[in-house]
Formats: structure tokens, sequence, C-alpha cells
């Protein structure tokens, strides 16, 4: 067959599946070209300007370690860098960070083209040519033909996109740009099962038009947490994000107008993130509230829009303005860019292969939304390992497969392909078993040495992370054999912190572990040439794996307690839903499923380790 051009891999989509995909194939020097509709808007951010939060963050850090692209692009791009969760423990804290959005679409371009063995094609695809169950190109819409060796498909929300605002819907990848109709149909010819998904996004304000002095400020952290272990510093000017409210009025004028709403009137068959709900679905099914919280996000230095986070909506665009102006401070806000929701296919991710690469046709992988997934960061890592293994395809090396245990990634996979979805596919720190063991900030000690191995980790990468490697092994070494007695000054210094006796000796590693200890502190009890070469951050976390390492084992032990008992039976009369600590989506997702025993409540998608462990013991009491 005649080819125009002809490459080893080919990336549909350029989002931030796509990027990563492409970045990582054609760095693995396989020859890639990334086709997309409009090279204007790589790296598009469509709904929320923001990279990270809890889990997510761990996601970027693990991109990062492997070796990819997202976590440089945030850092160079980021306007407000926030760690979450920081009264908590150091397995939930999870970096995030506002992005300038036309920034951070210009600096992945910039990556992208002067990447090596990477080409960049603009245009649309509307076939996959198979043969023999191999995929071997694509047909454009003007009838350029590539070929290829490997296909990733990373479409995002453009296959049979749909845009709902109010009774109108029309077709649409995203506001402003087609959707893909012809690719869509090719898939389910080829035999793929499909469903419909379904996301919104909320209006963008004009900054011009808000009385900020009626919201709460957020500031950013005086010390930004990076996402890449490469950076140094965050160099660009932080800005501030601010906090609002909704009202009992908001509330009541939309009960009043849920007609209005495309998810009540049933224009809207694809099911929503439950994570993200709308205003509508967060008024109607949480009628108890009087407020519900909106945060205020500037999209960059050099724009006057505003993305209003927690507000997303498919409400008439008018409807939407007239809400706003209820809310003290928006009495005179603009809308910009009306929100909107919008429904797309996906495919069964059950078709999946661990690699990314489907079953029902060689050579073909995908990778991000069309898996049934919602969030950047979620397609990235499946962008990553789809075009790590897809380039491996064409080199015939062996396929990378993270297991759970070795990270959030592995996570998400294992998930997508064991249990599919039905609905948008969120990561969790709660979906992880080991979580304790897989924090943001042991990422690169968890994965950077499978990141070189595999080829993505530049000498100078790998030779800073070996050297930070070897600082943090003294350093735990340090931590275990310093040892203070009675008669040491320092005993007497801990002892009257904590206010109460340490015992006839005790060392540095376990005092870090009593409570009303913090790291500060322990970094003081270092010998000086100890403190003159780790930094608070390597500390922090050689202290996090002491602090943790009795829970892992207890962990484990449960783990293989929990695994033992997949054929402990449901009684009849059993009832999930009397079961304290179990959440209502726990109880919904159990319900539906109808186990008969404890190995199929273990099947069912979207079960976390704590509720299995819950409802473990109620079974076996039960029993008794």
């Amino acid at each position: 067959m005649f080819f125009d051009e002809e490459f080893d891999v080919i990336v549909i989509g350029a989002g931030h599946a796509g990027s990563e995909a492409a970045s990582a194939s054609a760095r693995l020097g396989a020859e890639t070209a990334l086709v997309t509709i409009n090279l204007d808007l790589i790296g598009q951010m469509s709904c929320n300007p923001a990279i990270g939060g809890i889990a997510k963050g761990h996601i970027v850090r693990e991109i990062d370690a492997l070796g990819g692209i997202m976590g440089r692009v945030i850092d160079r791009t980021g306007i407000q860098f926030r760690l979450l969760n920081r009264s908590r423990g150091p397995a939930v804290q999870s970096p995030r960070a506002q992005a300038d959005r036309a920034l951070y679409r210009t600096e992945m371009r910039r990556v992208l083209e002067t990447t090596p063995n990477l080409h960049l094609r603009q245009g649309t695809v509307v076939r996959l040519i198979v043969e023999n169950k191999t995929v071997i190109g694509v047909e454009m819409e003007d009838t350029r033909r590539f070929g290829a060796k490997s296909i990733i498909v990373a479409a995002g929300t453009f296959l049979n996109g749909k845009i709902h605002t109010g009774r109108r819907n029309y077709s649409a990848g995203r506001a402003g740009e087609p959707a893909s109709i012809d690719l869509a149909e090719n898939l389910k010819e080829l035999g793929f099962p499909v469903g419909r998904l379904k996301t919104g996004t909320p209006p963008r304000l004009d900054s011009r038009t808000i009385d900020w002095d009626s919201f709460e400020e957020q500031k950013p952290d005086e010390e930004p947490v990076a996402f890449s272990f490469s950076t140094e510093k965050i160099e660009q000017p932080q800005i501030n994000c601010y906090i609002g409210y909704t009202n009992d009025t908001v509330h009541n004028s939309i009960r009043e107008n849920i007609n209005q709403s495309p998810l009540y009137s049933g224009a809207i068959k694809g099911v929503g993130p439950r994570y993200c709900p709308s205003i509508e679905d967060k008024v109607v099914k949480f009628a108890d509230k009087n407020r519900h919280q909106l945060f205020l996000e500037p999209e960059g230095h050099d724009t006057n829009e505003v993305y209003l986070n927690g507000f997303s909506t498919s409400l008439p665009s008018t409807l939407q303005q007239d809400l706003l102006r209820m809310i003290k401070g928006f009495e005179e806000v603009r809308i910009v860019r009306p929100g909107y929701a919008i429904e797309y296919d996906f495919i069964d991710p059950r078709e999946l292969q661990p690699t990314m690469e489907t079953t029902r046709i060689k050579g073909l992988f995908l990778a991000g939304q069309i898996n049934g997934t919602t969030g950047y960061e979620e397609a990235a890592c499946q962008g990553l390992m789809a075009g790590v293994n897809a380039a491996f395809h064409v080199k015939h090396r062996n396929p990378v497969i993270l297991q759970r245990d070795e990270g959030y990634i592995g996570v998400l996979v294992d998930d997508l392909i064991q249990h599919g979805v039905d609905e948008p596919y969120r990561i969790f720190t709660s979906r992880a078993e080991a979580r304790l063991t897989l924090r943001h900030d042991n990422a690169d000690q968890r994965l950077t040495p499978k990141g070189n191995e595999i080829g993505l980790i530049k000498d100078s990468d790998w030779e800073r992370f070996n050297k930070k490697r070897d600082r943090i092994a003294r350093l735990r070494n340090t931590l275990d054999n310093i040892r203070y007695k009675r008669s040491d000054v320092e005993y007497a210094t801990v002892s009257q912190i904590l206010g109460t006796d340490l015992g006839d000796s005790i060392t540095l590693s376990q005092i870090s572990q009593r409570q009303g200890i913090n790291n500060d502190l322990i970094f003081k009890l270092l010998p000086q040439n100890i403190k003159n070469e780790i930094s608070l951050k390597e500390l922090n976390t050689a202290l996090a794996d002491s602090l943790y390492s009795g829970y892992i084992k207890k962990q484990n032990v449960a783990d293989n307690r929990v695994n033992k008992h997949d054929r402990l039976k449901v009684p009849q009369s059993f009832k999930f839903n009397k079961i304290s600590g179990l959440s209502h989506e726990m109880v919904e997702r159990i319900e539906r499923a109808k186990p008969q025993n404890f190995g199929q409540i273990r099947k069912i998608s979207g079960i976390t380790p704590v509720a299995l462990s819950t409802v473990l013991v109620h079974l076996t009491a039960s029993k008794n």
C-alpha cells in the first residue's frame, strides 16, 4: 500500500496523553509523528488550568521519575504552587500548581518541537488502516496516508464529542473545535465496545468585573514544591487565588430552572465524573448544604480570564450569568466563556493489555480519556506507558509494565484493564494498597532506576539521582546509629520537649517517630558534616521511610489476611449499608454488583483497600 510518509510510531491527538506518548516514543529512537487537528493547541488545558492535586501530584512525580515531561513543563509555567494536606501524613501530601494556561501550551509545544525524531503533522485522522488484525497506518481527511508499525490513539473528548449548553447541543471535540466522528465510527467498525461518558467545565470570567475584596485570598506557598526532581527553583512570579461560596439564592434559582439542565432533561446520556460534579448536581444531590465552595483561579499573568473552579455547569449561558450575579463580589461579573458539558465515546479499557496495546488489533495502543479516565495527570501517565511500549513494540524490546506496588501508574493501569469503568476514572490515594510507600517525595527512589533502564533518563539526571540516593543512604545510617544516653545534653533537650522519660538511651531515628518532634529539630541534631550535604527535603524522605516502616509491616500482614478470604460467603440477609465507616459510594458499588462471596467483592471496580478490610471484618463477624 502507498503511504505519503512512513514512521515507526504515530500518535493521534496532542493533549496530555498524546504529548507524553510522542515525547517518550521519539526519545527512545522511534521516528514518531504527532498528528493533531490544530498544532496551535498542543498541550491545551481544556478544563482546569492546573496540574497535580491529591494522588494526581503523585502521578506527575512518577511521570518525571520515569523520564516524562509533564513535571518539567508545569515547573516552568506554574503561577501558584501549593503542597496539599500539609497537616497530614507524608503519604497523602501532594503537590499542585496553577498554570499559566497559554504559557503551558507554548512550553509544551517548544519541548516537543525540539525533540529529535519527533515530527508534528496537522490534520484529522478519519480511519485506521488495518491488515490481518494488525494496524499499519492512518488515513487523513485530506486523503494523505501515513504508515506506521505502532499507532497510539489519544483522542481525548473528541470521539463523537457533543457539547451541551442548556437545551442546545452540537457536535464538537471541545469548544471551538470539531469532533472526530469518522474515527469514532471506524473504531466501532473494528469491533471495539464503545460507551459514553460526560465531563464539564465552568464559565471563565472577566477579572475586571470582579470585586476581589469580597473573596478570601489564597496565597501560594512561600517555598514552592516543584514537580520535577531536576527543578532546583521555581523562578517565575507567583499569584494569589481566591475562595468564595454560593448561597441559598443561587441554589433556589437552580432548582427552579433545573428543567433547563441537559443533565436532568435527559439530553445527556453519558455518565459524569463522581468527584467533579456540576453545580446542578451539587444542589440536587446535596440539598442539605446551603453553600458550596468556589475557587477563583486566574488563568495567567497576561490575561483577564478567571477560571471559576467548583461551578461546572451545562445550564444556558444567560442563566449562568444571572446565577453568578447572585453571589457577593460577582454583582457586575461578565462571562468570557460560558461553561458547558461534553459527551464523548470511550472504549472499554478491558480491551487493553497492561502495555496499553489493544488485545483486538496488534500494534494499536490507547491512552487517556479514550480509556475512560478523567484528568490531565491520568491521561499523561497512560500516554507515557503507551509511548514507551509502542516504541519497544517497533524495536522488539520487552514491554514495560508497572505493578500496583511500584506506583500509582501501576494502580491506575491495573484498575482499568481488570475492572473497566462505569464512570470517569480518577486516581485517589485510597485506590493503592501500598500507599504508605507510594509517596510523592520518593517517586524517584522507586522509579528512576526503571526510567534509566528504559532509556528516558539523561546522563546528568542519572548522576544527580545517584548522588541523592547515596546521601539519603548515609543519612539513614546516621539516624539509626546516633544514640543519646541520659548523660547527653541532647537527651535532656528532647526529653524536656516531649515531657517524658526516653529510657536509658534512644536513637535519632526513634526520636523522630515521637509525637511532638518536628523535622527541623531532627535536622539541628544531625552532625554538621551531614547537615552540610543534605537538604531538608532529603531528610523528610528518610524520616517518612522510618515513620511508616512499622505500618508497612502490618499492612503486608493485613493484605495477606484479606487475600485468603475469597471464599467467605455473603449471607442473603447481610446489609452493607449498615456497616459503620463504609462510604455511600462503596455501598452503592457493592450492592449493584450483588456479590456472593468476598472474592467477588475484591474484584468490584473502584473498591478501596480500606473498604475491603472493613467489609471483611463485618463479614467475618456475621459468620461467627
